[in-house]
């Protein structure tokens, strides 16, 4: 590698250098930060964020290679970004309040959040197997130790070594699939194997180490059969770290998964047949399991695993019009759930602990807000118009139909009615039942901005979709 192009790589990305050298200087100053000073943290983490997303914006314009054709900075990997640091915004905006009431507001919980924030970062931009392997190293190595950041309460120490042990074989899977291909094509990097997969019907050997990949890939997801971790591990951790878990990684697997399997190994049909049972198998049970959850975390987490599914019928659809229809899908994903996740957080007060259904009973009376936000949360995760969250649905379905997969299209549908339920089952326990006890929600500034701004993105979005939708589709793949 020659100056020029060494200079270049790190000009491609000084978005992640950023990131990864501000945790570190905030590892250290976080450490001379006295009690009631964490606000310094979280506005330190912000700026590092903020500083990042203004040089991804910056280098959005053009197609960058980078480090001989392992990282590429594109508008592909530009709009997941994006993704990453709404999502990481929000979360530390809703933390201080609930950090302060677990007693979990030191350094090290946001360093953990930028050092993942970093990995999901590279995730989008890795155009070799090997650098998708770091990142994703790197993403799920901090979620590991955030999810057991509870130490004190075993639930939080079961969910961690839960995720660890299972995310530990996915690796595994995933890495013995890397190596297959290597052996096979003697390349790791995206391109190579698109030679390889060109042309004559893809080698049997290729394949099966396709389908270890997606094995790999679907966990981080959320997918069945790969599921078993995403209930405990959402009831065990902090509520913050859930609601981060559940869109970012999950952004950013999806990133992945559409730059791997709908790009280089195009001409693996055999595998759509398999990733379509894997949709329609996971949206029905995320959809049915939920029916009967009492926990808010839980039912949360089944409705994570359920539009997982959802987004991999775009998956399935593939093509520009799929590609973009999953992206907007993780972009509306995030102001909705991340909305509906503040509000759990704020419940976190006193002796309410805001994970149970039944804390919510007869909320709008005293908080007719609140209630109102909830339910814009509550109707948009269920697809109802005219909120962002059925556009988001609408145009994984356009894309569907437009490939012929019309029958695909009648079961996300019908699924989606299913799910519907436990959504309207909540928003029924919020207005038309009394209240049993006294609400004090912690509703400190930071909690109000953070729901101030997912609001006006499911409305927004939803309000002037078509817009949205241009932006993602010119971002496919460098648009």
């Amino acid at each position: 590698m020659t100056a020029a192009d060494l200079l270049q790589s790190i000009l491609a990305s000084l978005p992640e250098i950023v990131v990864v050298t501000g945790a570190c200087i905030l590892l250290i100053l976080g450490q001379f930060v006295r009690k009631g000073q964490e606000h310094f943290l979280v506005w330190a983490s912000v700026a590092i964020v903020l500083i990042a997303a203004v040089g991804t914006l910056m280098l959005a314009s053009e197609v960058r290679p980078a480090y001989t054709g392992m990282f590429i900075a594109d508008r592909f990997a530009a709009f997941f970004k994006v993704v990453f640091y709404l999502a990481t915004v929000l979360t530390f905006l809703l933390s201080p309040k609930y950090a302060d009431v677990e007693g979990i507001g030191s350094s090290e919980y946001y360093v953990l959040l930028l050092f993942a924030l970093s990995g999901m970062m590279i995730m989008a931009s890795a155009t070799d197997l090997l650098s998708i392997y770091v990142g994703l190293e790197l993403m799920v190595l901090c979620t590991y130790v955030l999810t057991g950041y509870l130490r004190q309460q075993r639930r939080s120490n079961e969910a961690a070594l839960k995720y660890v042990i299972l995310g530990a074989v996915s690796t595994g899977i995933f890495l013995y699939g890397v190596s297959l291909v290597y052996g096979l094509t003697g390349t790791t990097q995206l391109d190579g194997m698109a030679a390889a997969a060109a042309g004559d019907p893809l080698d049997p050997g290729l394949l099966l180490a396709v389908v270890f990949i997606v094995a790999g890939l679907v966990f981080k997801v959320g997918a069945v059969p790969f599921h078993m971790w995403v209930p405990d591990v959402y009831e065990g951790a902090p509520t913050t770290v859930t609601a981060f878990m559940s869109v970012g990684p999950k952004a950013a697997a999806f990133a992945v998964i559409l730059r791997v399997f709908l790009n280089p190994l195009v001409a693996a049909t055999d595998v759509w047949i398999v990733v379509a049972v894997v949709a329609v198998v996971t949206m029905a049970l995320g959809s049915f399991v939920a029916l009967v959850q009492d926990n808010f975390k839980r039912l949360l987490a089944y409705s994570s695993i359920a539009h997982a599914g959802f987004a991999i019928f775009g998956v399935v659809a593939g093509g520009a019009d799929g590609i973009a229809s999953v992206m907007l899908y993780l972009l509306i994903y995030t102001f909705m759930n991340l909305g509906i996740f503040g509000i759990v957080i704020m419940m976190r007060n006193g002796n309410i602990s805001g994970e149970v259904i039944e804390d919510y009973s007869g909320f709008a009376k005293p908080h007719p807000g609140l209630a109102l936000l909830m339910l814009l949360y509550l109707f948009s995760l269920a697809g109802i118009p005219p909120t962002a969250g059925f556009f988001a649905k609408f145009y994984v379905l356009v894309a569907l139909v437009e490939r012929g997969f019309v029958i695909l299209a009648v079961i996300a549908v019908l699924l989606s009615a299913v799910a519907a339920y436990f959504y309207i089952r909540i928003v029924m326990v919020i207005y038309m039942r009394e209240p049993g006890r006294a609400f004090d929600p912690a509703l400190t500034p930071l909690v109000r901005a953070a729901l101030a701004f997912t609001a006006a993105g499911t409305i927004g979005i939803g309000l002037f979709p078509a817009w949205f939708l241009r932006l993602a589709q010119q971002s496919v793949f460098g648009g």
